[in-house]
């Protein structure tokens, strides 16, 4: 009887799971398999008949290029910054609203709020807060920390860290969100427990609370990196396509459209995106066994 229906229930799994799979293949799969396959071809964009095939050679262009490896190192740069800053933020907030009962769901509300706010309008206005006639910086020359303003897109440094300060106030609401659906599924019976054994805070978050958010802490990371290496419409609406001097603004993904879109070089942009895939996996894949290692 469960073979039976089982076999009823087939046509409805078929017609529910279609409109996935359509996407998927025609959103992600095939345009996966074009770039695939374009990166073995020298191709401009404008005269695809013209197209020579040249193997391997765009891979390794890729490798040994430098301003890749610069664009890849800047992204590595500023998510080492968003990553701390961002987490400490979402776990300390995420901890704080589990502690308090009332006006939770107020500040809940409030630190999510920059999640619906367009990336977009976000860093023009963060763009026009931070330059050398906005206010933050007229604040900190007045306060004299600043000697001068700085126009920080200019500089070799600078850019990854601001736009980490800036991605940690725009993201730093959904990391709290997940780590506080995680708290929420642990069993209060256990924390109770350990403030009758005269457990402190800072014993409880770290011996309690920390380990049982494990799953979310490594789904956080993990997704933080991920989308960190795929950075793109900050620096797009800030820099021009070379990243600014020294190419400090620069991203993979960014360097791949000024490629393709720019120079017209298909097949060379088709190798980068291939190459930046192969080093988020093996980021990802590092990441996943340092977190759960023992």
């Amino acid at each position: 009887m469960k073979r039976a229906g089982n076999r009823s229930e087939m046509p409805w799994v078929a017609l529910f799971t279609a409109p996935w799979l359509l996407s998927f293949a025609v959103f992600l799969a095939y345009p996966m398999y074009l770039a695939f396959r374009t990166s073995f071809l020298q191709v401009n964009f404008l005269e695809p008949e013209k197209a020579k095939f040249v193997g391997f050679g765009n891979i390794v262009q890729v490798i040994s290029d430098a301003v890749f490896w610069r664009s890849l190192f800047n992204v590595i740069y500023n998510q080492a910054i968003f990553i701390s800053l961002s987490f400490v933020i979402a776990l300390f907030l995420a901890v704080m609203l589990f502690e308090i009962r009332r006006g939770a769901a107020f500040f809940r509300t409030v630190y999510f709020l920059p999640i619906i706010t367009s990336v977009t309008v976000a860093i023009i206005i963060f763009n026009n807060l931070t330059n050398t006639n906005g206010p933050i910086q007229s604040l900190l020359v007045s306060a004299g920390l600043l000697n001068e303003p700085v126009n920080w897109k200019f500089t070799q440094w600078l850019p990854m860290p601001i736009l980490a300060l800036f991605n940690s106030w725009k993201w730093f609401g959904i990391q709290m969100i997940i780590l506080l659906g995680g708290l929420a599924g642990i069993n209060e019976a256990i924390v109770e427990a350990a403030k009758v054994d005269g457990a402190g805070w800072w014993r409880r978050l770290f011996s309690i609370l920390i380990p049982q958010l494990k799953p979310q802490i490594v789904f956080v990371l993990t997704m933080n990196l991920i989308n960190g290496l795929q950075m793109f419409s900050e620096v797009f609406l800030v820099f021009d396509l070379e990243g600014g001097p020294y190419h400090a603004g620069l991203t993979p993904v960014l360097y791949l459209y000024k490629t393709g879109f720019k120079d017209m070089q298909m097949g060379y942009a088709s190798a980068i995106g291939i190459v930046l895939a192969v080093i988020i996996f093996a980021l990802t894949n590092l990441q996943l066994k340092l977190a759960n290692r023992g």
